[in-house]
């Protein structure tokens, strides 16, 4: 099981802390975004007497105007073919436990999640990597790639979208093509779409799930976590027609008992929020990425393409060991009394040796802690020492 590339150098941000340093934390996908009041006046106002299990599927008041919501946005289901899960991961952890055999192959674009090659793994399924690049701005790779992808053992095909971490937002285009493939080979598609609310520059979200042709085939993973600025309460969906795949997954929710009823209360109140809440949040995190990104670009040696969705960028440096890179600069830099906290690129791909010369970024801090950051980056590049080959 690999480690978790955002959070195995927790440590050492701790042992900077205890040594005085201010940390800016760039390296997990926390926003600083408040979350709706009317989600935290749900939990505030809970008048129970026993905290009760749910059903397994969750509370059929919160799949009901789940369903509800998707409706809204041209995705037709019903609250049978939701089960509310244990954040969007265990969504996918159930999904592919319901739909790979150990020795089955999913193929997934890299980079990706990190977390998505753990999942794979305890599902004993085998993550086949497709490369995209970071200089077109990781647009999904031709179908050609995926095709010299396939074997006997391929069942299923994951994308994020908007991505995480590279913040790319598929095209029409792109995804048309990509149900030719999936319906060609008759392959289940893991479309995690927890992004969908975060499009910019004009772009217009198009969900895997409105496809015609492919409806038994789409897995839709959905979360809270950073649509309302909810990561802690847990709550995510896996949603999909498919009979067969609904009824296997709710066996894996069965053995679970129930999705957490707090963070449950809090899902269904944040349904409620209005939109301005949302246009408000897409406004703060545009000029967030604009800052970031320009900022980047001005420092010597450093390459980021604009990412046009989610709250991501990935980043080219003039390093030759992210790992290392990511390490030093919490164990040996500061600039000014502070560092910052960066998530090394390695560990979002499958691929050996990729992403030695890459970082993920996530602007959550605000506009003010971004251009600190970026200058303590620009610091950190220009004394780092940075020999070929290092060694951890």
């Amino acid at each position: 099981m690999p480690s978790s590339p955002i959070r195995k150098l927790v440590p050492y941000a701790e042992k900077a802390k205890r040594e005085g340093k201010k940390i800016y934390h760039l390296n997990i996908g926390q926003p600083d975004i408040e979350t709706p009041q009317v989600a935290l006046d749900a939990i505030k106002n809970i008048d129970l007497k026993v905290i009760e299990y749910s059903h397994s599927a969750g509370f059929e008041s919160y799949r009901r105007k789940l369903a509800e919501y998707y409706c809204k946005n041209h995705i037709a289901v019903n609250q049978e073919q939701i089960i509310i899960t244990t954040g969007g991961s265990e969504a996918l952890l159930i999904g592919m436990m319901s739909c790979l055999d150990p020795g089955d192959e999913i193929i997934i674009p890299e980079p990706f999640y990190a977390n998505y090659m753990s999942f794979a793994m305890s599902a004993g399924a085998n993550v086949i990597p497709v490369k995209t690049s970071i200089d077109d701005g990781f647009s999904l790779p031709a179908i050609e790639e995926f095709e010299k992808a396939i074997t006997s053992r391929t069942r299923a095909v994951l994308i994020s979208n908007p991505g995480n971490p590279t913040g790319r937002v598929y095209t029409l285009q792109e995804l048309e093509q990509l149900r030719t493939f999936v319906l060609k080979h008759d392959l289940y598609l893991f479309a995690d779409e927890v992004y969908r609310e975060f499009c910019y520059d004009g772009l217009e979200f198009f969900s895997a799930m409105q496809f015609e042709g492919i409806e038994n085939n789409v897995i839709l993973i959905d979360s809270v976590s950073k649509r309302y600025s909810m990561c802690g309460a847990r709550i995510g969906a896996l949603i999909t027609r498919n009979k067969a795949v609904i009824d296997t997954a709710l066996k894996f929710a069965q053995a679970r008992l129930s999705p957490p009823t707090f963070g449950q209360i809090a899902g269904e109140a944040a349904l409620s929020t209005d939109d301005a809440y949302f246009e408000h949040v897409i406004q703060e995190y545009v000029s967030r990425r604009n800052v970031l990104v320009e900022g980047l670009n001005s420092i010597p040696g450093v390459f980021c393409p604009m990412p046009s969705g989610a709250f991501y960028a990935m980043a080219r440096l003039p390093i030759y060991n992210s790992d290392h890179f990511c390490q030093w600069l919490l164990e040996s830099f500061s600039f000014e009394g502070a560092t910052i906290m960066l998530a090394p690129a390695t560990g979002f791909y499958a691929s050996s040796g990729a992403g030695n010369d890459e970082v993920r970024i996530g602007y959550v801090l605000n506009v003010e802690d971004l251009e600190k950051s970026i200058e303590i980056l620009r610091e950190a590049l220009r004394v780092y020492p940075n020999p070929q080959l290092i060694t951890l």
